[in-house]
């Protein structure tokens, strides 16, 4: 058992930083270990519990490649639609595009060396975010772009170009 908690924690350790809307299977994940340390479940239904988390982790995994988009796409879909904001299957389409162009806008123009450190490429960056976010559909109301708008900035910068950073900016 101490070898599938250790799996399940590495898998976890990566989609989470891939990913910070997964933080909730990290809650889930810290819960269950609560619940068998207070002793609310035997044995047997904490390995099943482990069993069944480590599918949907698996399910999870393969989430982007069902959605035919890259894990880096995928992050900022989620930030987009989570929590569930209520999309058509049409509306989804546009926002996975508008994903795959804002990245693909931020690689190509906005994201270079040490952007960081200036003040004027950092809103630079705002601004496109701002630019591409425009695009998406009706039933995001003016408040919640604006609130997108913010965590898909701070996704950026936490996690593009510079100690720590996980996806490479292109630069």
């Amino acid at each position: 058992m101490a070898f599938l908690l250790a799996a399940i924690a590495q898998k976890l350790q990566q989609i989470v930083e891939l990913n910070k809307t997964r933080i909730d299977y990290l809650e889930k994940f810290q819960q269950m270990i609560a619940e068998y340390n207070a002793d609310f479940l035997n044995v047997q239904m904490f390995l099943n519990d482990l069993i069944n988390f480590a599918q949907e982790l698996g399910a999870e995994d393969k989430r982007a490649i069902a959605k035919n988009i890259t894990e880096e796409e995928l992050a900022i879909f989620d930030l987009l639609t989570k929590p569930e904001v209520q999309l058509t299957k049409q509306e989804e389409q546009e926002v996975k595009q508008v994903a795959k162009e804002l990245l693909k806008t931020l690689k190509q123009e906005k994201l270079v060396l040490d952007w960081k450190k200036i003040q004027q490429t950092k809103a630079s960056v705002e601004v496109a975010i701002k630019d591409v976010l425009d695009r998406l559909p009706q039933s995001y109301s003016a408040e919640l772009y604006e609130q997108k708008c913010q965590e898909v900035y701070q996704h950026i910068y936490e996690n593009y170009s510079g100690q720590g950073s996980i996806y490479d900016t292109g630069a």
